[in-house]
């Protein structure tokens, strides 16, 4: 699993160094520190952690690779980390 932090989302809420304090440390009043690659004994702890954050400022999802090249996973929209949670649709 693969973590990356919106810093120019982030407000220093710190929930996350919470809930994962593993993964993501507050270093200061604001500067958050964190470990992209999510060790698999995490995993649980950083999804309730994206789930917590007040402005959604976490993205996970899983690296991309070979075994996750296939066409339905091609699209630059589809590769690397995710938001957790429901997509909003793009008005058109």
């Amino acid at each position: 699993m693969q973590v990356v932090v919106d810093l120019n989302r982030c407000q220093g809420y710190a929930q996350c160094a919470f809930l994962a304090p593993r993964v993501f440390e507050l270093h200061g009043d604001e500067a958050l520190m964190y470990t992209p690659a999510v060790p698999d004994d995490q995993r649980e702890q950083v999804l309730r952690a994206a789930t917590a954050c007040p402005v959604q400022a976490i993205l996970v999802g899983e690296p991309a690779g070979p075994e996750r090249s296939g066409p339905e996973r091609s699209g630059p929209e589809r590769s690397g980390p995710r938001r957790s949670g429901p997509r909003r649709s793009d008005p058109e």
